[in-house]
């Protein structure tokens, strides 16, 4: 039932990155470039990801606990550390550059386009190396074990 559930969810949320935009990176570029032809219209879907994120933590969080899992997986770390720091950094000019952040660039691959075709591995190759970079030692906190 959790993966039927986790499915609808899924499928929801990328007919919703569709149906705003967020998987044409035309839509993007034209958010990004206020120089230019800015289109501030990817704003108001921000402001309504954030409305409905603020209302749903409200719900969720006044529960003892989820409804298909025994506990709240939450992060364990407040810090804003290098790691975190650094990983906004590529995120967001991986984005800029793209057009595309992960879950548009997922829903994007059915177009097949030259642009996500080329996206989507280099995407998941800086997962794989952002996340063997978080051991390096110039990432760890003083005093922290690995």
């Amino acid at each position: 039932m959790r993966t039927f559930t986790g499915l609808i969810a899924g499928l929801i949320f990328g007919l919703g990155l569709i149906i705003s935009g967020m998987a044409d990176p035309a839509k993007v570029f034209n958010f990004l470039d206020i120089l230019g032809p800015w289109d501030p219209s990817l704003a108001f879907v921000m402001g309504g990801a954030s409305l409905t994120a603020f209302i749903g933590y409200r719900l969720i969080w006044s529960r003892d606990e989820p409804v298909m899992n025994n506990e709240f997986d939450l992060p364990g770390s407040q810090q804003i550390d290098a790691p975190l720091l650094i990983g906004s950094a590529v995120f967001g000019i991986g984005w800029g550059i793209g057009g595309f952040c992960p879950g548009p660039a997922w829903t994007a691959l059915s177009t097949m386009t030259g642009s996500i075709l080329l996206f989507l591995p280099a995407m998941v190759l800086g997962i794989i190396v952002g996340g063997r970079a978080k051991n390096l030692s110039i990432f760890q906190a003083k005093g922290s074990k690995r």
